[in-house]
C-alpha cells in the first residue's frame, strides 16, 4: 500500500481478507495496513469465511479500528478456500449467503460492501446471487467478471458487470483483466460500472492509476522505462523485506518471485520471466533484474496480445 502509494495509488485500498474460523483471531500482520496506514488513502477491511457467530465477533472486532468498511469476499478461487465453502465456494449456496449478509447488514454499523464471481460453475448463476444481494442494504458491490471455476485463466464477462449495474440499487465496481488505460476504459464503457478494482495490474504495473486518471482528466504521461521498472523492483524489494521482522535472503528472493510473474510479463520476449525464475540468491535476483531492465527502452503497457487471460474484449485483442 505504501508502495503503490507513491505512483499515485487509488482512492480506496482493501486489506487482504481476514480469515474467519469458529478460534480465528485479527491477523497481526493484516491489521498493521490498517493500524500503520500512513498514506493518507482510505482502507476496507475485507473478511473471509462462513462460520456466521465468527462473522459477527470479526466484523464487531474490526469496526475498533480506523477503517472506511468491512468486504466480505465471495470470490477467492483458491481450491483449499473453496474447499471449506468459503470465499468463491460460498456461491455454490445462494441461501447459505443470504443468510450470512443478513447477519452482517444488521451487526455491521458502516460502510458493508461485498465482492463476488459472476457464479461457480457458470455464468447462467449470477441473477439468481443479484436476487440475494438485492435482498440487503449493501453499499456496494464488486464484481469479478469471471466464475470461480474460470480461476484467472479465461476472459472476462463485462455482460455480468453490466448486469449487476441495472439490477443493484448500491454502486457496482468492474474487477478483472485491467492491465492498462484502454482496457480500464472499456470495461467501464462495456458496463457502466461506477469504478474499477485493481489487483494483478497495479502489481504489474504501479502506474496504472495514475495512467488512469491522466487518462480523464486529459493530461499527458511520462513512459516508463526499464530502469523506471528496476528503481520500482528495488523499492517492492525493499519495502517487502522491512515489513516482515524475520526477513531471510534467499526465502524473500522466492517472495519477490510470485510477484515477478506479473512484473516480467512482455518485457525481453519471455527471456526475462524465464531467468527470474530459475534464480535462487539475491545476488542472482539482481542481476537478472539489472541485465533486462537497465536501459532506456520503453516498457510494454499490455502484456502479449497472444495473451487471452489478460483482454477480455474483443475490440482490443
Amino acid at each position: 500500500m505504501r508502495l503503490i502509494a507513491r505512483y499515485g495509488g487509488p482512492d480506496l485500498y482493501v486489506t487482504e481478507y481476514f480469515r474467519v474460523t469458529p478460534d480465528s483471531k485479527l491477523d497481526a500482520t493484516i491489521l498493521k495496513s490498517i493500524t500503520q496506514n500512513d498514506t493518507g488513502i482510505p482502507v476496507i477491511a475485507q473478511m473471509i469465511g462462513q462460520d456466521i457467530p465468527a462473522l459477527i465477533r470479526t466484523a464487531k472486532a474490526l469496526e475498533q479500528y480506523p477503517i472506511a468498511g468491512i468486504d466480505l469476499n465471495l470470490g477467492c478461487p483458491a481450491p483449499v478456500v473453496c474447499r471449506k465453502d468459503a470465499g468463491g465456494g460460498l456461491l455454490r449456496q445462494p441461501e447459505r449467503v443470504n443468510e450470512i449478509l443478513k447477519v452482517l447488514r444488521e451487526t455491521i454499523q458502516g460502510r458493508f460492501t461485498v465482492k463476488c464471481r459472476v457464479g461457480f460453475t457458470d455464468k447462467a448463476e449470477f441473477p439468481r446471487l443479484l436476487e440475494v444481494f438485492q435482498n440487503h442494504a449493501i453499499d456496494g458491490l464488486t464484481v469479478h467478471g469471471r466464475t470461480v471455476k474460470d480461476a484467472y485463466k479465461t476472459a472476462v464477462h463485462p455482460e455480468c458487470v453490466a448486469l449487476a449495474v441495472q439490477t443493484m440499487p448500491c454502486p457496482v465496481i468492474a474487477n478483472g483483466n485491467v492491465v492498462d488505460v484502454p482496457t480500464g476504459v472499456a470495461y467501464l464503457r462495456h458496463t457502466q460500472a461506477a469504478g474499477l478494482m485493481l489487483g494483478r495490474g497495479a502489481i504489474r504495473h504501479p502506474w496504472l492509476f495514475d495512467h488512469l486518471r491522466a487518462h480523464w482528466e486529459g493530461r499527458e504521461v511520462t513512459p516508463r522505462t526499464g530502469r523506471d521498472m528496476m528503481d520500482y523492483i528495488q523499492n517492492l524489494y525493499d519495502m517487502t523485506a522491512a515489513f516482515h521482522p524475520h526477513y531471510e535472503t534467499n526465502s524473500h528472493v522466492q517472495k519477490m518471485k510470485r510477484y515477478m510473474v506479473y512484473i516480467t510479463t512482455g518485457i525481453a520476449d519471455g527471456q526475462f520471466e524465464y531467468r527470474i525464475r530459475r534464480v535462487s540468491t539475491e545476488p542472482e535476483f539482481f542481476a537478472a533484474c539489472h541485465e533486462y531492465l537497465d536501459n532506456d527502452l520503453p516498457l510494454p503497457v499490455r502484456p502479449p496480445e497472444t495473451s487471452s487471460v489478460f483482454c477480455g474484449f474483443a475490440e482490443l485483442k
